[in-house]
């Protein structure tokens, strides 16, 4: 509650005042007028006495008076009949004090603990920036150190003081009647004393001729004090001394004074400052007598509080405001209320006369008292005190002593009044009467003689001169009066008096009656209908309870004199009420916030807006971030208007932001009256203002330099590069780097520079933004920005453009080491609504808008994007999307609210954690996405890809051809590629490139010579060098002419592509690098990324093996007896899920080695002769090859040797066959070769290296196959090659991939060895089981052939197992078992003697399963004729 400067017993004593009336003749008033002031004014700065007075009581007891204070004001007198309530003029101006006194600016912060909330209570805090209080404790600046802790309420300190001074007197007390007058009359005066007659005539006619009913007279006799004034300036002193004595001899010494003022000359003492104590009086004697004019509420700020609390009642008015409190205290505004801001803004400019200053409200201008020396101010402050000490007190006493007479003896009484009340009541309590049932209060009256008023008015004498035991036993006495004759209004002064007098006396002989107070204020508001009377007491028993701690019994009584006559008072009582619970031992804090939001509403209604926004404000501290969402609504909504209507724009959009912002759970009909107001209050401000809606999620601002990538035109296929549509991934732009390093070491000798940064084309959150990113001139800055509307109410955002300022570099020539920057921004153009998007209207959902802009043309330095910009309006109808695109005309309404806005851009970096201070803290590094440096013209490349396939078989060669277009106005060079899958491209080489006419009409991807085969399937060789193939990294120089692209310039390059060797989905990246022709631009080159996916499925599955050869075929007479090796080759067709694949030729076996070269096929020709088409198709599932090679001389270039087994031969050693081949091998020749990099570190590893390196084979295999396939009824060849590279003699090597074995394996061993007879030739085989689990496991062995394909048939059908042909054996765990079989053959020939069939299953298991051998080397064997 407010805190006063006085204490609870001064503030009750200055409540109750003696009265002083004053007249003047015309010439004193002439007099005082020259201080800006009249006589009554000139003394009320100097009423408070300094000394102590003294009177005598009825038993001749001196009573001490102590800082005692009159009232003096001049005599106004009024016909009219007394009232129960306030004139409206005296409401009016009660409003214009509590408006002209507000919260200072930047004054001492106030600042409450309780419980869990610190309540901020200063007016500085509604210019913070930041949301309401939010940050109270940086502005935190005292606190106090008492146990509880008073916010200072200066507007009800005034409000009190004023209001008590206004009351108007009544017949039913005395305290506020005139128990003296002043007559004044000037010394100039003809004759002085006839002046005195007649005014004290006039007082004498005003008092009891009974034509005016003020003002209100204390005593019959009144006392009339004569005052002479004198001008020191004017007058002869001389004469004035001369009345002055003649004055005395009549009215005696203690009955006039003379009083000498305006010694004061502006000619001397110009300089001089004296004091002005007038200026904080004047007020408060205008408010009393209403003497000067004030501006009050004219009719357009009425109609604007019944406008926004409009009630569907008719709204009364009283005391000249609104009154209505029909709607709900928390009620919002729906949007069908006619009390929007729009409204509002109509009658604004009637509303801008807020609080005036104490001085327009005095009426006067300029200085007062400027004729007063500090010598006529000791001198008025001597009169005052000779009038009190020598005339007004011994008055009262006198009337004291009178009225007590009288009272004992009407009575018979032989002691006085005092002595017998305090025999009879002793301080006891009295037992009230009910008053539930009274009597008719308004026709009693009691005559002025009445014992029961004099009474009265002795005890108000005894209490005006603080005799407060004595004037409590006559309240005491005329309360039972009073209650006995129910005359309720009297009896309620007396039991308000007898309460205050009680509480008043020294030592507190009894406690406080607080029932006297409740039971006063219900007769005066209930019963006697007087709700001024009701207020004075209820302000007057609220400081006494507080005084003594009883917070919560303060608030109970303040909150039921809230009634709807007087907003004002509501409002002033609610919040001092809702400081009572604040202060409370146990502070309610939550019932404090609700109380004040009850008298920011009241304030509201009564025009104190300054006062209801501080209300609410006040009342947000606790209800915000605690989960009461709705209230928070309701707050801000209120604190926004309020602040509009005070022309505080800036706070009602920080109040109307964080209604939008927030997750509201409001209505969607509510928070569309939501959005409108905060649009409305947009559209009023600053050009382009910042619109917090819809939300943008800043940190999702992704920004794409370059042009978009081109779709695809008819056959071709554009090259992916990187789009807005595609996610980052971390792996996929490590990926992208490492190429992208590969390529830049390339192109500079094999050294990454220094200076190096890896190109990125799309910025976001992840990517590394610690460096200002680089963009190219006349190329577009793409960016997209992710908005996200939190209401339920849908908007249309249309004209979006980026707001961007540009800062180029404009040296000048002629001027030395002198650099002129030009900045340029589009801002100014974005404020006269110039946009370059179109509406995007949206609901509650999150939707990417992308903007696009320009960069400046021909200018290059800075360019940063600050906000950006569009116009956002509410949707007044639910429409989808596509309904919002059809008949956008329809959103354009009549009441639709469009307002032009921005936001702001603001990205944070990544949080720091290098140094302790940033772990302790925490801090952000920068993020310079939106900050590009504009670079000079790049090239810029397009890339297209014609015939290119998605799925292929392993090892299928397919042409396609690929278009390099340069669309920029720079020449690039240097292009190049790179790939995370070699070996699935080549471009070829130029020397091995051209195709033959055979090719061309056979439509291959091959380049071939039509050739009948040899006889004895002899192969042809050729000598190739692996520097016309193979490259020393893998980039790829793309072969174009001239090694240059001009501006606009295109060409088409053949692309052979190759199946990878594995089955399934394969993600092939390439990175395309170029180079600006011109150097020494910021940006050395620019890459283009490509992105494809292949579905490999299976084709064929090659496995070879070698042996050496230590006999020379008796075939080839033409060796040299050097020794030979034996290659056997095992072609699998594994392509059983392909549908449309009907066969597969083998049409070419083809070796590569420099140290072996393929001399012929040695497999054996069937009786009726060799047709080498016949035996070289391969249509079954397995085909078999024996070959034979020869050693060659050793040379650095490979020997490539050809066997073609069809038609036309395939030249291996042309491209595409060369190119794969040297690309497939580069990755076991660099594993091999950094083997051998080891150094032997004693003898037994030299010899075991000695050893390795005689079983070394270095021999590369290529097996070229077709295959007919049928695709819409079409039959369709497609051509593959696979490769196998044999390292070592024995070790069996395979076209695919290792997989993993069965963990029962097998292994057939043969031995050398003949036995002849009878054409038979029976041969020992050892079979090796190997147990690799840690399990024992049963075996089966199986050597009967069950198999009935025709592979089976043609392979075994001259061969059989004699002897046991069925085994059964256990298996200990890793152990390994030697069995002996015999095999016997029929005739000459080769045989594959892996036929055996083996079941296995761990011991303890039911079934048998069998093993498989799909993965087991073929165990081949040889039979000569004998």
């Amino acid at each position: 509650m407010a805190q006063c400067v006085q204490s609870v017993q001064e503030f009750v004593q200055d409540s109750f005042v003696p009265m002083v009336a004053v007249l003047c003749s015309e010439e004193a008033e002439r007099v005082t007028r020259k201080n800006n002031l009249n006589f009554a004014e000139l003394l009320r700065p100097f009423c408070r006495l300094t000394s102590e007075g003294h009177i005598r009581d009825p038993n001749n007891q001196v009573q001490v008076v102590k800082n005692l204070r009159i009232c003096v004001n001049n005599v106004v007198i009024s016909p009219n009949t007394v009232s129960a309530a306030l004139s409206p003029s005296q409401c009016r101006l009660l409003n214009e004090v509590v408006l002209s006194c507000q919260p200072q600016e930047g004054a001492v912060t106030n600042v409450i603990t309780a419980g869990d909330y610190d309540l901020n209570f200063s007016d500085h805090s509604l210019k913070a920036s930041t949301p309401w209080y939010s940050a109270w404790k940086e502005t935190l600046l005292e606190v106090s150190t008492s146990k509880h802790y008073t916010a200072t309420t200066p507007w009800f300190e005034t409000y009190r003081e004023n209001f008590l001074q206004s009351m108007p007197a009544s017949d039913h007390e005395f305290l506020n009647h005139y128990l003296a007058c002043l007559l004044v009359v000037s010394s100039t005066e003809t004759v002085p004393v006839e002046h005195f007659l007649k005014l004290s005539q006039e007082q004498h006619r005003i008092q009891h001729s009974g034509e005016y009913t003020n003002p209100k007279w204390f005593i019959p006799n009144t006392l009339k004090y004569y005052v002479l004034l004198h001008d020191m300036s004017e007058g002869d002193e001389q004469r004035a001394d001369a009345v002055y004595e003649d004055m005395k001899q009549r009215y005696g010494s203690q009955g006039c004074y003379l009083l000498k003022m305006n010694s004061r000359t502006f000619s001397a003492e110009e300089d001089e400052q004296i004091p002005d104590p007038w200026s904080q009086y004047l007020q408060r004697s205008n408010l009393q007598h209403g003497t000067f004019s004030v501006i009050s509420f004219n009719q357009s700020a009425h109609g604007y509080f019944n406008i926004l609390f409009k009630s569907s009642d008719k709204i009364k008015t009283k005391d000249g405001v609104s009154n209505s409190l029909e709607n709900h205290p928390l009620q919002l505004e729906t949007a069908s209320s006619s009390g929007t801001l729009h409204t509002l803004s109509a009658v604004n400019a009637d509303l801008k006369k807020g609080a005036r200053d104490p001085e327009t409200l005095a009426g006067g201008a300029g200085s007062h008292g400027a004729c007063l020396t500090l010598n006529d101010h000791d001198h008025i402050r001597q009169f005052i005190q000779e009038f009190t000490f020598r005339g007004l007190l011994p008055h009262i006493e006198k009337n004291i002593r009178q009225l007590n007479d009288q009272l004992v003896s009407r009575k018979g009484l032989s002691r006085s009044l005092f002595t017998a009340t305090k025999k009879w009541f002793g301080g006891g309590k009295v037992p009230e009467k009910s008053i539930s049932e009274p009597k008719s209060t308004c026709g009693l009256l009691y005559p002025p003689e009445a014992p029961e008023l004099q009474i009265r008015k002795m005890a108000d004498l005894c209490f005006l001169v603080q005799h407060y035991e004595l004037a409590y036993s006559c309240y005491h006495t005329a309360k039972k009066d009073f209650l006995s004759d129910q005359a309720m209004l009297y009896a309620a002064g007396a039991l308000e008096m007898a309460a205050v007098s009680a509480f008043l006396q020294a030592g507190a002989p009894r406690p406080y009656p607080a029932h006297y107070m409740d039971t006063a204020i219900q007769t005066y508001r209930d019963v006697c209908k007087n709700m001024v009377l009701a207020e004075r007491c209820a302000l007057l028993s609220a400081e006494i309870l507080k005084s003594q701690g009883k917070y919560s019994e303060a608030a109970t009584l303040l909150i039921k004199m809230t009634s709807e006559d007087s907003d004002l008072r509501s409002a002033l009582l609610l919040e001092q009420a809702a400081h009572c619970f604040i202060n409370m031992r146990n502070p309610m804090v939550r019932k404090f916030a609700f109380h004040m939001i009850l008298a920011g509403h009241r304030f509201s209604k009564a025009g104190q807006r300054r006062h209801a926004l501080r209300c609410y404000c006040q009342a947000m501290q606790v209800y915000k971030e605690r989960g009461w969402s709705l209230a928070e609504d309701h707050i801000n909504f209120t604190i926004g208007r309020q602040s509009f209507t005070l022309r505080q724009p800036e706070n009602a959009v920080i109040a109307f932001r964080q209604i939008l912002t927030n997750d509201s759970r409001q209505t969607a009909t509510q928070q569309g009256a939501f959005l409108r107001e905060y649009l409305y209050v947009y559209k009023v401000t600053i050009s382009l203002p910042q619109l917090p809606l819809p939300y943008i999620h800043s940190s999702a601002t992704r920004v794409y330099f370059g042009h978009e990538r081109r779709l695809a035109q008819g056959e071709k296929q554009a090259a992916t590069h990187v789009s807005l549509d595609q996610e980052y991934d971390q792996d996929l732009a490590a990926m992208w780097c490492h190429l992208e390093e590969q390529l830049v070491a390339a192109a500079n000798r094999g050294i990454v520079p220094v200076n190096f940064q890896t190109t990125q084309c799309c910025l976001n959150s992840q990517t590394d933004n610690l460096r200002h990113p680089l963009a190219v001139v006349e190329e577009p800055i793409i960016v997209e920005v992710t908005f996200r509307n939190p209401l339920k109410v849908s908007l249309s955002l249309s004209n979006l453009s980026l707001v961007w300022r540009f800062t180029a570099d404009c040296a000048s020539p002629s001027k030395e080491k002198t650099t002129e920057e030009l900045s340029i921004t589009n801002e100014e153009n974005l404020a006269l609504g110039v946009g370059n998007l179109g509406k995007f209207p949206f609901k509650n959902c999150d939707c990417f808008l992308i903007c696009c802009i320009d960069a400046i043309k021909n200018k290059t330095k800075n360019f940063m994007i600050r906000s950006i910009s569009f116009y956002s309006c509410r949707l007044h109808r639910k429409m989808t999307l596509s309904q919002q695109r059809l008949s956008q005309s329809l959103i354009w309404t009549s009441d639709l609210m469009v307002v032009r806005g921005r936001q702001e851009l603001k990205i944070r970096g990544p949080r720091l954690n290098q140094t302790k201070e940033d772990k302790m803290s925490v801090r952000h590094g920068p993020d310079l996405r939106l900050d590009p440096i504009i670079t000079p013209p790049m090239p810029l490349m397009e890339v297209f890809f014609l015939q290119f396939p998605t799925a292929l078989l392993c090892g299928e060669i397919r042409k396609a051809y690929v278009e390099f277009c340069n669309v920029s106005s720079v020449a690039l060079c240097g292009l190049r590629v790179v790939s995370t899958h070699p070996d699935f491209f080549t471009f070829g080489s130029q020397a091995t490139t051209p195709l033959s006419p055979t090719s061309a009409e056979n439509c291959s991807a091959y380049k071939t010579l039509a050739t009948a085969p040899e006889p004895g399937l002899v192969a042809s060789e050729i000598l190739v060098s692996a520097e016309d193939f193979s490259q020393s990294s893998g980039v790829m120089e793309i072969p174009i002419d001239g090694c240059t692209l001009q501006p606009g310039e295109s060409t088409q390059l053949p692309l052979w592509l190759r199946g990878p060797d594995q089955e399934g989905v394969h993600e092939i990246n390439f990175l395309f690098y170029y180079e600006s022709t011109s150097k020494g631009n910021k940006i050395s080159h620019r890459v283009l990324r490509h992105t494809v996916f292949i579905c490999a499925s299976r084709s064929l599955s090659v496995q070879a093996s070698a042996c050496r050869s230590s006999v020379p075929l008796h075939h080839s007479l033409d060796d040299k007896g050097d020794g030979g090796a034996m290659v056997f080759i095992d072609v699998e067709n594994i392509n059983t899920s392909e549908a449309g694949v009907r066969e597969f030729h083998i049409v070419q076996v083809s070796s590569s080695s420099q140290h072996w070269r393929l001399h012929k096929c040695i497999n054996p020709a069937k009786d009726k002769g060799v047709s080498g088409t016949q035996s070289c198709l391969f249509d079954f599932f397995h085909g078999l090859l024996s070959l034979f090679f020869i050693k060659c001389s050793m040379s650095e270039k490979y020997t490539f040797a050809d066997l073609n087994l069809g038609n036309e031969r395939i030249i291996s050693s042309s491209t595409p066959c060369g190119d794969f081949f040297f690309r497939g091998c580069r990755t076991s020749e660099t594993s091999s070769s950094s083997k051998k990099q080891g150094p032997t570190e004693n003898r037994a590893s030299a010899i075991a290296n000695i050893v390795k390196k005689c079983n070394e084979l270095d021999l590369n295999i290529i097996v070229i196959w077709k295959a007919y396939v049928v695709e819409d009824n079409k039959q369709l060849i497609l051509e593959g090659q696979l490769h196998v590279a044999l390292q070592t003699i024995g070790k069996e090597a395979s076209s695919l991939t290792p997989r993993e074995v069965h963990k029962l394996s097998e292994e057939l061993i043969t031995e050398a060895g003949f036995l002849s007879v009878c054409s038979l030739c029976v041969v020992p085989v050892t079979l090796t089981l190997s147990n690799c689990s840690l399990a024992q496991v049963d075996v089966i062995i199986d050597l009967r052939h069950k198999s009935t394909s025709p592979e089976s048939m043609e392979v075994h059908s001259s061969f059989t197992w004699v002897g046991q042909t069925q085994y059964k054996l256990q298996l200990k765990p890793q152990e390994v078992l030697c069995l002996t079989l015999r095999a016997c053959f029929l005739q000459a020939g080769v045989y594959n003697l892996n036929t055996p069939r083996v079941f296995a299953k761990p011991t303890g298991q039911g079934a048998m399963c069998e093993t498989s051998q799909q993965t087991s080397i073929p165990a081949l064997i040889i039979i000569n004729n004998a």
